[in-house]
């Protein structure tokens, strides 16, 4: 693994583990967006290390298909909710109308976005090691 796919990894790994540090304290909305943010870097990490500049993008589904366009394996990324976690990137962030979003994420939120997030992770990492 390269040094600067190595330094994607290593933040992906400490934002997954602040998004749990903010779920267990309550702070489900940012917990969700931290989440969001670990899955990304460890997808960003996979791009760096195929030589590619990672694209200014959030979207999680369309990291994976450059990857697969690549000829990387994705299959572990296929079962993955990534569009919600993808949505959950902005929606975590900024007000709807009226509702805070703080008020619009509780546990079960980001107990699915830190899963979603948990699974990037440990499949980006198998495929660096691999």
């Amino acid at each position: 693994m390269t040094p600067r796919a190595s330094a994607w990894m290593l933040q992906s790994s400490s934002d997954l583990e602040a998004a749990k540090t903010l779920a267990q304290a309550g702070f489900h909305a940012h917990a969700c967006y931290t989440a969001s943010q670990a899955a990304e870097k460890a997808l960003k990490a996979l791009v760096v290390a195929a030589g590619l500049t990672p694209p200014y993008s959030h979207s999680l589904e369309r990291l994976v298909d450059l990857l697969k366009a690549q000829g990387l394996a994705t299959e572990a990324f296929e079962p993955l909710h990534l569009k919600a976690l993808t949505r959950m990137n902005s929606q975590s962030r900024y007000p709807s109308a009226d509702e805070a979003p703080a008020d619009l994420f509780d546990a079960n939120d980001s107990q699915q976005a830190l899963t979603t997030a948990a699974r990037v992770v440990e499949a980006a990492s198998a495929l660096l090691a691999g």
